[in-house]
């Protein structure tokens, strides 16, 4: 049986990994804007408020997924949300044919997002309770998969666009999608009551300094850490976001690129935002899960301060890397920080609460660098505001303490 559970959590991961490709592809919803702008009329606002709804809606279904898991299981969440993700794909489709704007918000912006969001705390919490070992490294593995997403759909969906329109675009996508995501959805399971690791003992610090104790929503959303993690990814994705939001008209602006060329700079930051949630998370088994947040705002500081003054495009685009690694850094070290603080067996529900914090940021800053930009004519303002509220945010990780449970033998908190 042991052996059995160990040769089943890698079919898990690889299914968590097909899954997340599935969802990811929102980031690729540029694609779609200028098509349905030149179709049906709609302004550039109006379409782009249709991502802002998946990602809001993304944060509002990873909380009833998460909590849904923790009761019921896995296998079942995730087989709805692989319904609501293909049939909101196939009702976007009409709605883009009838030229009905309502109906996109409500099937992509609405079901859509919160097909999304069941479907990508799902992998998560599942992972974290069978890979004790490899905590930070397997999360990031899963949800890497939700960073590259676009890449795999962005060049499909656009050429599907030239040769037969985006209403059956987006029905192709979501027949493709609702079979995927359910079918990957029959791979997941949580470990048997009481399941251990065979041979398997914590020796790192980081491993050794993780809670023991498993607390419930209502115990870890009443200590001050929960929302302590809850706004270091705020803060995080709130500085990627803002970036990604307008890559492609500040490239052209700061180093003059031509609008093809600019991009480019959107599948940069894709290619190294999947990298980042496997490469930081890796890193967290190692150095510790605050000690890469600091990191991580420490070197986003850095680099907002100066790219308003780089003009060499190699590296402008090296810059742009180096966002994009930050940004799903954060994704990618933050479930196994919250397993660490919170532990596995609740993970659903509780990490399912503090990624509201990225339907959340996904508003704020990038309505303020569009906003500078049309009042200012510059980017500058905007991108040297974030790069304070970095150096200010280096004081979170300094404070992190894992909460301790009156149950558990006093440990080292993880640093």
């Amino acid at each position: 049986m042991a052996t059995e559970g160990v040769r089943n959590r890698w079919g898990i991961a690889a299914a968590a990994v097909i899954m997340q490709l599935c969802l990811g592809a929102v980031y690729g919803w540029s694609v779609f804007v200028k098509p349905l702008i030149t179709t049906n009329q709609w302004t550039l606002k109006q379409v782009s408020l249709n991502f802002t709804l998946a990602i809001l809606f993304l944060g509002v279904g990873t909380v009833v997924g998460g909590l849904w898991q923790d009761r019921v299981g896995p296998r079942k969440v995730a087989t709805v949300a692989g319904i609501l993700y293909g049939v909101s794909y196939m009702l976007a489709s009409l709605a883009a044919s009838h030229g009905s704007l309502m109906g996109l918000y409500c099937s992509y912006g609405v079901i859509g997002g919160l097909g999304m969001g069941m479907g990508y705390i799902t992998p998560v919490a599942t992972l974290v309770k069978w890979f004790p070992d490899k905590r930070g490294l397997m999360t990031g593995v899963a949800v890497c998969g939700y960073g590259a997403g676009a890449l795999v759909m962005s060049p499909i969906a656009a050429r599907e666009i030239l040769a037969y329109g985006v209403p059956t675009t987006f029905l192709s996508l979501g027949i493709v999608y609702f079979i995927l995501v359910i079918a990957a959805a029959q791979f997941y399971a949580n470990p048997p009551q009481g399941w251990t690791l065979p041979g398997w003992t914590a020796t790192s610090s980081v491993a050794k300094a993780a809670g023991t104790h498993n607390y419930t929503v209502r115990e870890a959303v009443s200590t001050w850490q929960f929302y302590l993690l809850w706004f270091m990814l705020f803060l995080n994705v709130s500085a990627g976001i803002m970036i990604i939001s307008q890559a492609s008209p500040m490239a052209q602006q700061l180093v003059h690129m031509t609008p093809v060329a600019a991009a480019g700079m959107v599948g940069l930051i894709s290619i190294f935002n999947g990298a980042g949630r496997v490469f930081w998370a890796w890193v967290s088994d190692h150095l510790g899960r605050a000690r890469v947040y600091f990191l991580l705002y420490l070197i986003q500081a850095a680099i907002f301060f100066s790219l308003p003054h780089l003009t060499n495009l190699t590296v402008f685009s090296f810059a742009f890397a180096i966002i994009g690694l930050c940004y799903g850094g954060g994704f990618g070290t933050m479930p196994s920080f919250t397993a660490d603080y919170f532990g596995p067996r609740y993970m659903g529900g509780v990490y399912g609460w503090i990624l509201l914090a990225w339907g959340a940021a996904a508003v704020p800053s990038p309505i303020m660098i569009a906003s500078i930009r049309q009042a200012t004519g510059t980017y500058t303002t905007a991108i040297q505001v974030i790069a304070v509220v970095m150096v200010v945010a280096l004081v979170l990780p300094l404070i992190a303490r894992r909460p301790k449970a009156a149950d558990e033998a006093q440990r080292p908190a993880v640093a």
